[in-house]
């Protein structure tokens, strides 16, 4: 499988490609912006996008989505607590921000476990609300995208609409820390790590 990941839009989102060197399936992970960028990454590897998902529907992580569906055509997946964040420009903040307001209706809603076939791998969903309600983490194989739940060295924010401080630390104590340490960690925003560092280092979990 491949990964690679391409920093969009104003806040420099990480939008991730995760396909198969096989099957030329792809899915494409918060795409910030740029959607042409993408659509011409998945062309060199001769990949087609077989689900556009969203860890979350804030603005920053939508950017490109409009402009995405529209030149791949692919299914527009989210939780379904964000499913109304998704929809009003107003609430996922799209409508403050350097870019077009976003307000689009998902192709389907997810729950937690669900699962995902891209290529030869089984991803599967993990629910995890606090930095908003419909928050989710994707874990593909020895990958987990963790949207902006966790970072390396940090958290995410909690004082947006459908923010939750304390369910963030009890969705990333109970559903994330307890991963395989080798997993690796994928942000939405900054480097990589892995979940061993991560319980051992970060501040926001001891």
């Amino acid at each position: 499988m491949l990964v690679e990941r391409i920093p969009l839009g104003v806040y420099a989102v990480n939008c991730y490609i995760y396909g198969s060197r096989e099957s030329k399936e792809a899915m494409v992970v918060d795409p910030g912006g740029d959607a042409q960028v993408i659509v011409d990454k998945l062309k060199d590897y001769g990949m087609t996008c077989k689900y556009i998902i969203l860890t979350h529907a804030h603005g920053d992580h939508i950017g490109g989505l409009k402009k995405l569906k529209a030149l791949t055509n692919a299914p527009i997946l989210i939780h379904k607590d964000d499913e109304e964040l998704l929809m009003d420009a107003s609430k996922n903040l799209s409508s403050r921000m350097s870019m077009e307001p976003v307000n689009i209706k998902p192709d389907r809603v997810l729950e937690d476990n669900d699962k995902i076939k891209v290529g030869e791998c089984t991803c599967k969903i993990i629910h995890t609300p606090g930095h908003t309600q419909g928050g989710i983490c994707i874990l593909a194989n020895d990958i987990l995208f963790t949207g902006d739940t966790l970072f390396a060295g940090s958290i995410g924010r909690s004082d947006l609409y459908g923010g939750n401080h304390k369910q963030l630390i009890n969705s990333i104590k109970t559903k994330l820390i307890d991963l395989d340490g080798d997993i690796k960690v994928m942000p939405g925003h900054g480097p990589s790590s892995t979940i061993a560092k991560e319980k051992q280092n970060n501040p926001f979990l001891r």
